[in-house]
């Protein structure tokens, strides 16, 4: 696994103020053409549950800021929670985890290393767990998860 900082993108730098003021996280943000409508997938995050409500004042947020990027075009948007098995897709994404149980994919011992994601950067990860603290740079990451019956 990398650690990619997030290449700037004028969609996710728009809308992410409008999510962060409802309290949540933009983690990810698809944007795809299907069959003559533009499909706009945001998966957003906050510490506790992402509820129903939560996503639905994100859409309700978001979805004028879409109609003006997207003049005249058929939208349809999606916003979702992680998900309780979200595979994280790259390094950078970690810092949103923070708090949370993550499962990594270790190429250097073949196994799994589980705990709570205390903190992440650009070059590593710390986890708790049974073991104690555990540092894992992302070099040795083959892939890593949410994991849910890991909990503070």
């Amino acid at each position: 696994m990398k650690f990619t900082p997030r290449i700037p993108d004028p969609l996710f730098d728009s809308l992410e103020p409008v999510i962060k003021g409802l309290g949540l996280s933009l983690v990810d943000l698809n944007v795809s053409r299907h069959k003559g409508s533009v499909q706009i997938r945001l998966t957003v995050y906050k510490k506790g549950v992402v509820g129903v409500e939560d996503c639905s004042r994100a859409h309700r947020a978001v979805l004028p800021r879409l109609e003006l990027a997207f003049p005249g075009e058929e939208l349809y948007v999606e916003v979702s929670s992680p998900g309780i098995d979200r595979l994280i897709k790259d390094g950078s994404e970690f810092v949103h985890f923070i708090g949370r149980g993550i499962k990594c994919y270790r190429k250097d011992i073949s196994d799994w290393t589980t705990g709570i994601l205390r903190s992440a950067d650009e070059e590593q990860i710390i986890l708790w767990g049974k073991a104690g603290e555990q540092s894992l740079v992302y070099d040795v990451i083959a892939k890593a998860k949410l994991d849910f019956s890991q909990e503070e």
